[in-house]
């Protein structure tokens, strides 16, 4: 019998999990480090779909998710000075499937992967990765904490941000592909009387998005600024993001001023750019990256959590199908590439159009929202199911026989 291989995840999030929820079944240890000092709840809505469902159907979580689900019934769109130009069913504008792909808060979807993986996972909380240092057999790691651990291999699933990445291939400015926005998400009360639905406001360069989720009382507010250029200099100072945000929309109407001053209210503030990554490859000797870490394809697609999730199905897969790490992260990078190009590919498809930039723009995105169905689409776009998922053969992480894992 050989020695258990040892696996580092960081990153607690959705990819985090998911990998290590396959990497614990193929007999891997693994640990998982996350910065936070514990799960973030709660968080705005997210999308499984496509060739995500069925790794959640494998995983055996899709009952729990269907049982989240929020089921949004519409999407009005409105022009600046607060009119209706359409309501329609939010499929239709996002490209999913009523009745089959599940919309649930993204802490919802975060609980049920951890609550699938915390017995058999160990869990490190408010820790995270300093320094890795890569050696013949392993990888030895420094925590922010100073404890030091090796391992066999290291895995970044550590978002858009990731701290991994830098460390293995550099600055995130060279992978970084800025879509022209920025935007700021907080939490506030509904006294709007908004059910489950979304409300987004559009002027020129500009958007005001609400989400009101079943089961909730608070709404899901966005403000959504377009900027030639990424604001890198107000991204870890608050009161500069709040700032920026409310001289963007200080002379809005409709219920603007509301979602502004909530806003400069909120303790659970998230400001970020609206970007994707892109690297040439997605590992380097025994680290390896997996979800936004490796490739974020924006909320623009709304598939950040479904390719997370492929992702790691394929990931974990390849590593306990081939003993070799080198030849493991090439063919899941070989098997999961074209799948995640064609979803990043969206934004230059259409789905950017949410936030037309000019007049001429916003006027022909809402000729186009007048002309679609208030029902929703009964196919969904053909990059949300582009990835058959592989049954994979593998050689448990304690011997070297093969054995053949069917999961269907």
């Amino acid at each position: 019998m050989g020695t258990q291989r040892t696996v580092l995840v960081s990153g607690a999030s959705i990819a985090g999990p998911a990998v290590a929820f396959w990497l614990q079944r193929y007999g891997f240890a693994v640990t998982v480090v996350e910065k936070s000092t514990g799960l973030r709840g709660g968080g705005y809505p997210i999308d499984v779909r496509g060739t995500a469902l069925e790794v959640a159907r494998r995983m055996g979580i899709l009952p729990q998710l269907q049982e989240a689900n929020i089921e949004t019934q519409r999407l009005t769109f409105l022009d600046p000075d607060g009119s209706e130009v359409a309501s329609v069913h939010p499929q239709s504008v996002v490209g999913g499937v009523e009745g089959r792909d599940v919309e649930v808060p993204r802490g919802a979807l975060a609980e049920i992967l951890y609550g699938a993986t915390r017995d058999e996972v160990e869990y490190v909380f408010d820790d995270s990765i300093d320094a890795l240092t890569e050696h013949e057999h392993g990888v030895d790691v420094t925590f922010r904490s100073g404890a030091q651990r090796g391992f066999d291999l290291v895995l970044g699933a550590d978002g858009l941000h990731s701290r991994t990445r830098e460390l293995i291939f550099g600055p995130e400015e060279q992978y970084h592909r800025y879509l022209g926005y920025c935007f700021a998400g907080f939490t506030m009360p509904n006294k709007f009387g908004l059910s489950q639905e979304g409300v987004i406001w559009n002027s020129p360069g500009r958007a005001a998005a609400l989400y009101a989720v079943k089961g909730s009382d608070e709404l899901h507010g966005f403000l959504v600024v377009a900027r030639p250029e990424p604001p890198y200099d107000v991204l870890r100072v608050p009161e500069a993001q709040r700032d920026l945000v409310a001289t963007t929309f200080a002379d809005d109407g409709w219920v603007i001023p509301a979602m502004v001053a909530a806003m400069q209210d909120s303790d659970d503030l998230f400001f970020d750019t609206v970007s994707q990554i892109h690297l040439p490859r997605w590992s380097s000797g025994r680290v390896g990256l997996v979800g936004d870490a490796a490739y974020a394809p924006s909320f623009l697609t709304g598939q950040g959590s479904s390719i997370a999730l492929v992702g790691a199905y394929m990931l974990a897969g390849a590593l306990a199908t081939h003993r070799d790490h080198t030849v493991a992260f090439a063919a899941y990078e070989n098997d999961t590439r074209g799948f995640v190009e064609l979803n990043q590919a969206q934004v230059d498809a259409g789905d950017a159009a949410l936030f037309p930039v000019s007049a001429e723009a916003l006027a022909r995105r809402n000729d186009g929202l007048r002309g679609l169905t208030a029902l929703p689409p009964e196919t969904g776009r053909p990059a949300h199911t582009a990835l058959t998922l592989p049954d994979f053969h593998f050689t448990p992480a304690t011997s070297d026989v093969a054995v053949e894992v069917n999961e269907r």
